[in-house]
């Protein structure tokens, strides 16, 4: 899980050892390092964790993106974080493992994932994180998960590794997040019984969005990759342009109602979702709001409103595809962009280490897994419209 102690990976963490898991983390940083887990260890989770008898040890490669120009870091050998002073004597829980390792230094990265099972990739941005992480995971023979948001490092993905992958047998996730995992699941859910379709719409319902540093720095890089200019999949393939973007209104269902929001706002399920969906149309749309938040510069991070760290911010991602005139929707709500992406990730490392896939090689949410399926096992994280039954057929209406 690379990024562990940044913002989305600190939710991860502490997802992972609810679920059972032994995370190991690794990153350019061991001071850092060796903060995030004595957090851990005071926390009480990592005894838990330690005893479950299914925990499997997932890496937490935080390896956070060298200065240009930095030589590496040598990987100093692996660390136990320290034990709060409250531990009990008569049994001590073991904080979690710190293996330092760098994205520009291969070795240190094979020593990081030396022995565990599986490695998410929480640390942008992907455009330069991505790349060394799976060729260490390929090394490895591990599965390997990220939480890209970057259309440019999710297309690498893709055009990079698909073959070497399937040819290794084995299951690369990329944005297996918020934005592009989701909505790729609920469009493959509203598709149901569809092998294809006219187009599909993912709008985002924000009530805001306080992006961290993260984020930003993300969103610069791939902005200078494009030359600034926007981009949107239509006519089956990717196609960069200079429109001006277009404010529209989408009925999102009650209680959000109708909003205003930026059309063609595009994020990562252009990517994602025709990469197994013959789909020539994929459209993405945000509420004005919470682009307008994104665009602002002193918009600040995000601010911990519960026991869990999450923001109040809420959402609703309302999916719907078109064939003709019919129309399938499949829609989910819930807090927090950010902390939601733990669930969404862990569940998919979980179903890749339990043989839950369809398929091997770089393959996205829907196409890797049951998608409606998968999003019912993210309760109470995320609620779910009714329009997404365990059973494999959807309720259908017309277009008016």
């Amino acid at each position: 899980m690379y990024g562990a102690y940044g913002h989305t990976g600190r939710f991860v963490v502490a997802r992972l050892l609810d679920r059972g898991f032994v995370p190991v983390l690794s990153g350019r940083d061991a001071g850092k390092l060796r903060a995030a887990a004595a957090g851990v260890s005071a926390a009480g989770a990592v005894g838990a964790a330690a005893t479950a008898s299914a925990a499997a040890a997932v890496a937490v490669a935080v390896a956070d993106t060298p200065a240009p120009g930095r030589a590496p870091e040598p990987a100093p050998a692996p660390e136990r974080a320290p034990e709060p002073a409250s531990a009990s004597a008569s049994a001590p829980a073991p904080g979690p493992e710190i293996r330092p390792a760098s994205v520009d230094d291969a070795a240190s990265l094979d020593r990081a994932l030396t022995g565990v099972d599986a490695v998410i990739n929480c640390a942008g941005p992907f455009a330069t994180t991505a790349a060394p992480l799976i060729e260490a995971a390929l090394r490895a023979g591990i599965p390997y998960v990220d939480v890209a948001a970057e259309i440019e490092a999710n297309l690498d993905t893709f055009a990079h590794f698909a073959d070497r992958a399937r040819a290794a047998g084995v299951v690369i996730v990329p944005a297996m997040a918020f934005y592009g995992g989701l909505g790729d699941l609920l469009v493959t859910a509203a598709m149901g019984d569809w092998t294809a379709a006219d187009e599909a719409t993912v709008a985002y319902g924000l009530s805001g969005w306080h992006p961290t540093p993260g984020t930003r720095t993300a969103g610069t890089v791939s902005r200078e990759r494009r030359g600034g200019r926007r981009v949107r999949w239509t006519g089956g393939r990717l196609e960069y342009h200079d429109d001006p973007p277009t404010l529209l209104k989408w009925p999102f269902p009650e209680p959000l109602g109708t909003r205003e929001v930026v059309g063609e706002f595009t994020m990562a399920d252009v990517v994602t979702v025709p990469s197994h969906l013959s789909i020539p149309v994929v459209r993405t749309h945000m509420t004005t709001a919470a682009a307008t938040d994104l665009a602002t510069p002193d918009t600040p991070a995000p601010t911990a409103t519960d026991a869990e760290g999450r923001s109040d911010q809420t959402f609703v991602v309302d999916a719907v595809v078109r064939c003709g005139g019919t129309e399938r929707r499949a829609l989910a709500s819930g807090r927090d962009i950010y902390a939601v992406s733990a669930p969404l990730a862990v569940e998919a490392v979980h179903r890749v280490l339990t043989g839950r896939t369809r398929t091997v090689g770089v393959a996205s949410a829907g196409a890797a897994f049951d998608a409606p399926d998968f999003l019912h096992a993210l309760s109470p994280d995320i609620s779910l419209s009714s329009d997404i039954p365990r059973a494999p057929h959807l309720s259908r209406r017309t277009a008016s």
